[in-house]
């Protein structure tokens, strides 16, 4: 057989030969990118599943530390009081309803709240703008103060607790206290904004 022929009939093998390899090299390729993004995705789930309990742990710990500090400083006001006051100052008047919503409540036990609280000068009704009918709930500077005198009371009643962690634990309980803030205020906006939507 002439060379020119034995040339031209070898030519398809090789052409196969490149496309298997290419191919052979595209499946590899598929196969490294989608094992990554399954690693990837793993990782991505881990994650979440590791802030899930660490968010988890830092409700609970919260929880067990501020009913230690209302143990230890002798507090006895019902936690309902504090929340209402820190409800009213954070956001200002509202109506009633909407602050036992705030308050997590039903309304009946915030009216006998509310009551309570004006005669101690805590709160006070004001007029409601828009409902000549209707009254609003505010609080008072009066009851603002007792608020913050018994934050600063749960903070004394805790320094002993962390008075030999290190400067750098300091900074770790500022720096996450200054996250959960962050995240705390997003999720009074977005709050907000659905009672507002609710409301009209």
């Amino acid at each position: 057989m002439p060379t020119q022929e034995i040339l031209t009939s070898a030519r398809p093998d090789a052409d196969t030969a490149s496309s298997n390899t290419a191919t052979s090299q595209t499946a590899v390729s598929n196969s490294a990118h989608s094992n990554t993004a399954h690693s990837n995705t793993a990782h991505s789930a881990d994650g979440a599943s590791g802030l899930q309990r660490t968010l988890s742990d830092l409700v609970q710990t919260s929880h067990r530390l501020t009913r230690l500090a209302a143990h230890v400083s002798g507090n006895t006001e019902s936690p309902a009081t504090w929340r209402t006051i820190s409800v009213l100052q954070s956001f200002g008047a509202m109506r009633l309803g909407e602050l036992a919503t705030r308050s997590r409540v039903s309304q009946p036990t915030m009216t006998k709240l509310v009551r309570n609280l004006v005669e101690r000068e805590w709160v006070k009704r004001i007029a409601d703008t828009d409902d000549a009918r209707a009254w609003q709930i505010a609080s008072t500077r009066k009851g603002e103060a007792a608020l913050q005198q018994w934050r600063d009371t749960i903070a004394t009643a805790l320094v002993p607790l962390f008075e030999d962690i290190t400067d750098d634990e300091a900074e770790v309980l500022r720096r996450a206290v200054d996250i959960i803030s962050s995240r705390e205020r997003l999720t009074d906006a977005a709050s907000a904004a659905l009672l507002d939507g609710a409301a009209r």
